[in-house]
């Protein structure tokens, strides 16, 4: 049966059913018969061409006009230099009045020969300096593909070319540091989650195995627990929220002794408990600002509640409001607690980096920030080790 018979015959050519009917360039049989295939087909073209050699994939039109292109500029400089020749002999053949007149044409001819030569090697390197970023692109955007971030790309080439480069190497480099960043949060994640997994499990366990009584003396830490996780989660869902920008701010008019005044008034019992004085310090005059209050008291419940817990008896927090530079309005929440060392003052804003006394999850300053960016303001830390430690941010006030 013809019809099978081409079938198989074709299936041969594009390679076996187990490499999907792609050819892996292979040299079977011999050239131009059943199973060859060229080195270098590219993979991803069956060969022949699907259709036989009637509809042309892509590569093989690239390949036939890139071809066709090339013949036809080198026909084109042939017959240029060629004239060039015919019209230098003819000139040198009338001025001599034919004597010397091989010698002259041999000159000229060789000269266009020279430049005919000198010209496909010129554009052969301008090819070929083209070509090769191109290719290592390609063949670096598969490896990250699979997973590689570490790939980079040597800058060379043209202008673009190298342009072409560093934003490559620049994505590969914030991919990476994505990748890291997911890793760390799992691993992070995993551990916070095992202390109160641990409790709730030993206390279900003891219970149902008759070591524990079923009382609220032994329930109640497995409720506790449970709390723990439920504020770690809720939290995670801010940061990310908050992160992605998707997080929805209900913006209102409020005034910033406003603010001030609602986070000391939360915190006063625990201050004075703890012999702390809490101070207050609101510049007049200060514009309005068009924010989410109930975001912004998270971010001073925040750095108040870091605040009091490092701060000694006998201290003091200082929680300040003022005109900010940019004419928006600056606020500071300032301990004079032990501070914080110089090689940790650049991590503190990271997740799940926790101080000492600390019991939770190290995500209340990292939800802060984000906060604050929410808010297109920015919040950073100002720390001397013995000299307390001083937290600002600023938010803008809306435009008129």
């Amino acid at each position: 049966m013809p019809e099978e018979g081409d079938r198989a015959s074709r299936a041969g050519d594009g390679g076996s059913a187990a490499d999907g009917g792609r050819g892996r360039g292979r040299w079977q049989g011999h050239r131009g018969g059943p199973g060859f295939r060229p080195p270098w087909w590219p993979e991803d073209e069956p060969f022949p061409p699907r259709g036989g050699w009637g509809p042309r994939p892509r590569f093989f039109r690239r390949l036939v006009v890139g071809a066709a292109l090339f013949l036809l500029f080198v026909v084109l400089l042939s017959g240029l230099f060629g004239a060039l020749i015919a019209i230098a002999w003819h000139a040198s053949s009338s001025a001599a009045g034919n004597q010397h007149h091989w010698g002259a044409g041999f000159a000229v001819a060789l000269l266009a020969l020279a430049a005919l030569v000198t010209g496909i090697v010129v554009l052969t390197r301008v090819i070929r300096r083209t070509a090769r970023p191109v290719e290592d692109v390609m063949q670096a955007a598969d490896r990250v593909a699979g997973g590689d971030y570490d790939v980079r790309l040597r800058e060379q080439g043209f202008g673009d070319m190298r342009r072409l480069a560093q934003s490559f190497n620049e994505m590969t480099e914030r991919l990476g540091a994505n990748e890291r960043r997911r890793r760390e949060l799992a691993a992070d994640l995993a551990h916070e989650l095992r202390t109160p997994l641990s409790v709730i499990q030993g206390n279900a366990e003891g219970m149902l195995d008759g070591l524990y009584p079923m009382d609220a003396a032994h329930l109640e830490p497995v409720l506790e627990e449970t709390k723990v996780m439920a504020r770690l989660l809720e939290d995670l869902q801010t940061l990310s929220t908050a992160e992605a920008g998707a997080l929805r701010l209900h913006r209102e008019p409020v005034e910033a002794a406003t603010l001030v005044d609602d986070a000391i008034a939360t915190f006063r019992t625990r201050a004075d408990a703890k012999d702390v004085r809490l101070n207050r310090t609101v510049a007049d005059g200060l514009p309005m600002l068009d924010v989410d209050p109930v975001r912004v008291g998270e971010v001073l419940a925040n750095l108040l509640s870091n605040a009091l817990r490092h701060t000694p008896s006998g201290g003091t927090v200082t929680v300040s409001a003022e005109a900010a530079p940019d004419g928006g309005v600056a606020f500071a929440v300032a301990d004079t607690g032990p501070g914080i060392a110089a090689e940790d003052l650049p991590h503190v804003f990271d997740r799940f980096v926790k101080g000492e006394g600390s019991r939770g999850a190290g995500l209340g300053l990292a939800i802060a920030r984000s906060l604050v960016r929410a808010h297109d303001g920015e919040l950073t830390a100002e720390s001397d080790p013995g000299q307390g430690t001083a937290m600002r941010f600023s938010l803008p006030i809306p435009p008129s």
